[in-house]
């Protein structure tokens, strides 16, 4: 070892006395040098006074591996980063709430999808980039968050709202809904019993009924939160603060209040499921409807769509009204909505048409909107009149009851 500069050296002996006069030598010799000892004599003190070591403890490493061969467990990088289970690898199931979602869609907080293998290729993803089943992803981000990430792919669909979040978030803005807000807050406890396990936390603002607090109040219950906020706060950081701290994925306003403080924005920003009330209620609502739009917001939407027809037992009907007639270049998006139906064994009705969209969506009755939650929806009562884009017209009419689903469009 004086005749040759060592920069790395590693102790595998099977006696422990050799290995501590083994480390006392080095350490006589080069205190600098890096060693790597594999400790596997549960000896917790052995190389705990040297300095640049690094102790590999045998029984981890075997249970480790032997971790890794069990069934519906997550792949963490042992030997990358930290190894504490930052980088991890998840199998997307056929079934799975993530499976057909684009994932520019998905809130990635404290953590991210770096990479994506599918038929032995690696995938580096951008946010239009849709995750399909039997992918493979690696994600990236705090242990604890991705523990919960990986319970949350491998969950079947049919636990609408996730995987945009838990539980459900009413806003109740006293300046436009003290009209309807008894009837805003049944329609979203109904929707919470329809739903597996999940709460309701409401949220007044800019209340000035106090009589009407008192009879909201009363419905009240282990999983119904009602708060108020007195204070004249910044509305988008309230907001913001009560989705994050509740887990929520989904959040219920009237058009007025969703148009009201720069909340579209927020609420885009947050990539959460929105539902619009309409004056159609939500205890009436038969089918649900989605409207033939562009390929990649027709896909973007698809597994939700499905999704909250299941639970709420409504008949899923994807609308091709065109008044030109052109059918056939929607053909692909047609296959894969039959697709989703034959893997989580639904019926879907397909309806095609030579007619205005907004026209044979307006004589329709009991019909749930579906609908794609872009950046930009226009409010301009006078631009309907010269646009036949169905996004233009969502937040005009009143009489239908609109879920919208976060679509992020390719940058390119």
């Amino acid at each position: 070892m004086e005749a040759t500069k060592f920069s790395n050296i590693f102790i595998i002996m099977e006696d422990i006395e050799d290995a501590r006069y083994a480390l006392k030598n080095i350490a006589l010799i080069n205190t600098k040098m890096r060693i790597v000892l594999v400790n596997q004599w549960d000896d917790k003190e052995i190389g705990k006074d040297q300095e640049n070591i690094n102790i590999v403890h045998s029984d981890k490493l075997i249970a480790a591996h032997l971790y890794d061969q069990l069934p519906n467990v997550p792949l963490v990088a042992q030997n990358v980063g930290l190894g504490q289970g930052e980088i991890m690898e998840v199998h997307v199931p056929f079934g799975s709430a993530y499976a057909y979602r684009h994932i520019g869609s998905i809130l990635q907080h404290n953590w991210t999808i770096a990479a994506l293998y599918r038929d032995e290729k690696l995938i580096l993803p951008t946010v239009a980039t849709m995750m399909r089943p039997n992918d493979t992803l690696i994600i990236i981000g705090k242990p604890i968050v991705l523990d919960g990430v990986y319970r949350t792919i491998n969950k079947r669909i049919g636990l609408f709202p996730e995987p945009f979040g838990k539980d459900i978030y009413l806003i109740l803005d006293f300046r436009y809904d003290q009209k309807d807000a008894l009837i805003y807050l049944k329609e979203s406890i109904y929707l919470v019993e329809k739903l597996e396990d999940k709460a309701l936390f409401v949220r007044i603002l800019y209340p000035n009924n106090f009589g009407l607090i008192d009879e909201l109040k009363t419905l009240e219950s282990e999983n119904v939160t009602i708060s108020i906020c007195y204070e004249d706060q910044n509305v988008k950081s309230l907001v913001g603060h009560d989705i994050h701290e509740h887990n929520i994925g989904l959040i219920m306003n009237s058009i007025p209040t969703f148009e009201a403080d720069d909340l579209k924005e927020t609420l885009y920003n947050l990539k959460k499921l929105v539902f619009l009330f309409g004056d159609k209620l939500l205890y009436n609502i038969k089918k649900s409807i989605v409207l033939m739009d562009e390929n990649e917001k027709m896909e973007s939407i698809s597994s939700t769509a499905f999704d909250i027809s299941e639970t709420l037992g409504l008949a899923l009907t994807l609308a091709d009204f065109d008044p030109e007639g052109d059918f056939e270049s929607k053909k692909m998006i047609v296959e894969h909505y039959e697709t989703l139906a034959q893997i989580f064994n639904m019926e879907m009705n397909l309806e095609q048409k030579v007619a205005n969209p907004i026209r044979e969506l307006s004589n329709m009755e009991d019909v749930l909107q579906i609908a794609p939650f872009e950046k930009h929806l226009n409010t301009d009562s006078i631009r309907k009149l010269i646009s036949n884009k169905i996004q233009d017209f969502l937040l005009i009419t009143n009489k239908h009851p609109k879920l919208l689903v976060p679509f992020v469009p390719n940058e390119s």
